[in-house]
């Protein structure tokens, strides 16, 4: 029981955190009124990474956690990432068959 009373933080450390979040919003709220062209999708899911970041290493205690934890997490990540680069390659590929055979 003592473990868990010495991860848990002050409530400075979460405001701070929660205030960075809502800056990272604002920041995202306002960057999809400007411009960028091809980088908008770049910029916003770099603030999200950032956001992602916050959430799981201070709300989700990520920071504290024991090595079987932070495995587990890598792996989703990796698993999500294998997930990502799957649905971008189907995409990317979908109008190199013009006239395909079998329909």
């Amino acid at each position: 029981m003592s473990e868990l009373i010495s991860h848990i933080e002050n409530k400075r450390l979460y405001f701070t955190i929660w205030a960075i979040l809502l800056c990272f919003t604002a920041l995202t709220t306002g960057i999809a009124y400007i411009d960028l062209g091809n980088f908008n999708t770049i910029v916003a899911l770099a603030i999200a990474v950032c956001k992602a970041a916050l959430v799981v290493l201070f709300f989700m205690h990520l920071r504290h956690s024991e090595g079987l934890v932070r495995v587990v997490v890598v792996g989703a990540f990796f698993w999500l990432l294998i997930l990502i680069v799957i649905s971008i390659s189907d995409f990317a590929t979908r109008g190199l068959v013009r006239n395909p055979h079998w329909l």
